[in-house]
């Protein structure tokens, strides 16, 4: 009986923490994000709803191409929360992504969503990693067309290259008003301050010159 009573009790827990990984469900029809209020909880306080109006739900410029003249070619312009505030508890955003010729939206990763993509003009080479399965990290691809669609499950490093002659643009839904970003390359060699050469090195068993050069290139990125 006893150990029925804790199989029942580890289960209730393991559902309540499901439920606490995901985004703040809401408790009534909305919960337009307060960028007033000096409370931190996670998400965002709930502005008074006689103080809410219709642009608390809009946004524009997505019509727009975002910048691509950079070292990636590439430009992320994101609809998130902070754009949005209406967003705020309803675990939904999105972005458009715009790639000049061989332009690359980087190896990156969502801690706290999955992206599901739909390529608008042009060609994509798109892929995801999956985490250690055994001793394999396995590599999903796919080459995207206009039309086509792919999913990347959340917090998987992925990326989309441009394969085309020409500009193309897709846009990409995200389950959560605040995916997060982590690009591997700015994380890793461009840290606030920065990973000890030591430990790079040794991780990517290169000599530790090679990753001070990495660094200071990644600073430069970054200041630039």
């Amino acid at each position: 009986m006893a150990m029925k009573l804790l199989l029942v009790a580890l289960l209730a827990l393991a559902f309540a923490l499901a439920v606490l990984a995901s985004d703040p469900s809401p408790l009534q029809d909305f919960c337009v994000a307060d960028d007033s209020s000096k409370v931190f909880v996670n998400g965002a306080v709930c502005k008074n709803m006689n103080d809410v109006t219709a642009d608390d739900f809009y946004t524009s410029g997505l019509d727009k191409p975002g910048n691509t003249v950079n070292n990636v070619r590439s430009n992320v312009t994101a609809v998130n929360v902070n754009k949005i505030p209406g967003l705020n508890t309803l675990g939904i955003s999105l972005a458009r992504i715009d790639f000049a010729p061989n332009g690359l939206n980087p190896p990156h990763t969502h801690p706290r969503a999955t992206e599901i993509l739909v390529v608008l003009e042009g060609e994509l080479y798109v892929g995801f990693v999956t985490s250690n399965i055994g001793q394999t990290n396995r590599l999903f691809t796919k080459n995207l067309k206009k039309g086509d669609v792919f999913v990347f499950p959340q917090g998987l490093i992925h990326f989309q290259l441009n394969t085309g002659k020409y500009n193309a643009v897709a846009l990409a839904g995200l389950s959560s008003q605040n995916p997060g970003v982590i690009t591997i390359a700015k994380a890793v060699f461009g840290s606030t301050p920065p990973i000890s050469d030591d430990v790079l090195a040794k991780a990517f068993q290169v000599d530790k010159r090679l990753v001070d050069r990495l660094q200071a290139q990644q600073w430069t990125d970054n200041n630039n």
